[in-house]
Parts: structure tokens; sequence; C-alpha cells
């Protein structure tokens, strides 16, 4: 089973600064998007490690997750990517030298999914984010958690690259901000966020289908023990909305 966190757990990591198919989708959100959200509850969000490659590979987690350390290092069970990402962070010398961005490609990134209820179009969504962008939004809810039931937002994300923004502006004059519709919507919002719509959001992949991943991204797998795949059925068709962003590389970031 995929390695997920929901609500409070989750939380606790988000505001820790150290450290498939399935009906449910995450929501559009490249940059240039906005949503008019009601923010439902102050914990509603889902905690991953996903694995992916920018314009390369789709975000994915692992069927059967390896255990990782306080810093979200892989360090037992690894997988084939985890592999990867070991065998470049062992040949690195120094803080961004060439195996050191190769081993970062590889390593499994903490990813926060959070859910709204969007007010425009009277349904519930989820949107992804890197824990940067979900802090800056978490750090919104959290100043106006006592009076959520009373205001709407606007969920905006800009930029490109690692230059991203994610931002969560509180909305002044409900008549004023929202159209008739959106104004019925807020009304009628339900009181709660459906947990349910974090279940079978993410591509779950297993240890054959991650080596094969690995391969089209151009990584030699024989380096780490494995034959080199053939052709087979893993492609995807009609993959789920996911961010495949480049995050933020910090020291932190880096096994050594």
């Amino acid at each position: 089973m995929a390695e997920v966190t929901y609500g409070a757990d989750a939380l606790g990591v988000l505001n820790d600064e150290g450290g498939g198919g399935s009906r449910n989708e995450f929501s559009k959100f490249s940059s240039g998007t906005t949503y008019k959200v009601k923010v439902l509850g102050s914990a509603d969000m889902m905690l991953y490690y996903g694995y992916s490659i920018y314009k390369k590979v789709n975000t994915f987690v692992a069927e059967k997750p390896s255990k990782k350390s306080a810093k979200g290092n892989p360090v037992e069970d690894l997988t084939p990517w985890d592999k990867a990402w070991k065998h470049h962070a062992d040949l690195s010398e120094e803080f961004q030298d060439e195996h050191s961005q190769e081993a970062y490609k590889y390593k499994p990134q903490q990813r926060f999914a959070f859910g709204f209820y969007d007010l425009t179009e009277g349904k519930l969504i989820v949107v992804d984010l890197s824990k940067k962008q979900g802090q800056a939004i978490y750090k919104t809810i959290k100043k106006y958690e006592k009076k959520l039931d009373k205001m709407a937002f606007e969920l905006s994300k800009e930029g490109s690259s690692t230059n991203t923004t994610v931002s969560l502006s509180p909305l002044i004059d409900l008549e004023d901000d929202l159209t008739d519709k959106e104004q019925a919507n807020f009304e009628m919002a339900p009181k709660e966020f459906d947990q349910s719509r974090f279940e079978g959001i993410l591509f779950e992949f297993n240890e054959q289908q991650m080596i094969e991943k690995l391969h089209e991204a151009g990584f030699d797998v024989t380096k780490i023990g494995y034959d080199v795949p053939q052709p087979s059925s893993s492609d995807e068709k009609g993959e789920k909305e996911s961010a495949g962003e480049p995050l933020e590389i910090s020291d932190s970031d880096l096994p050594f």
C-alpha cells in the first residue's frame, strides 16, 4: 500500500520545518489558475511521497514504499527509484555537483494534497502542492481558522519552474466578489470535507513499472542490479492531473 498520511497527522509533518486508477483525480492547478473556494476545515490534507521528473515522468507513488529517515531520505526496503537516488548520492562529492543534481531527480519528494470546495462549480476539489507551497497555504488557513465558515478565498498559482508561487487570499466582500451562483454555492457548501476524495487519487506503481519508468527517464538500470526492461504494458493512458514540477533544492534536501 502506498504511504499516505491524512488530516491531523499530515498537518504535523507540514508544520515540521525539518525535515491504480480511481474516480478521484487532482484538479488542474497549473500556473495562471485561480479558484474561488471555501475552506471547510483546517486539516483537509493528505501527505505522500511522490516520484517524478519534470516534463518526463508524471508523479506516482510506490506500491511498496521504502522506510524514510526523519529528513525523508530512503533508508530501508529501497525502491528502484530510491536505488537510483542512492547511486548518484554516493558518487556526489559536493552540493549541487552533477551527481547531486541527478540524485535529486530520483529522490521521493514530500508533497501534500489539499481539499477545498470550489464555489464556481459547486464541488469538492483536491490540488497537489509541494511542502513549501502547502506551508504558505496553511499559514492563511490557520490565520482565519475561527472564521472559515464565514469566508471565501481565491486560490491561485503563478510563475514557473522553481519560481512558482501559490497563494490563498481572503475575499473581502462576498456580495461583490462572488457571483449569485457562487454565493448560492457558498451557502450550500458541505460542513466538512469528504476525506474519501483523497482515496485512489495517486498513481501507484509496482517495482517493474518503476524500473520501466527509470529506463524511460534515461537511467541505466543495470547500474543498480536490474535488467533493461523490454517494452511492456505499463504505458500510461489518460493520466490523472499531477504536479510534476521541479521542487526547490536546498541543503536539507540532500542525503549527504
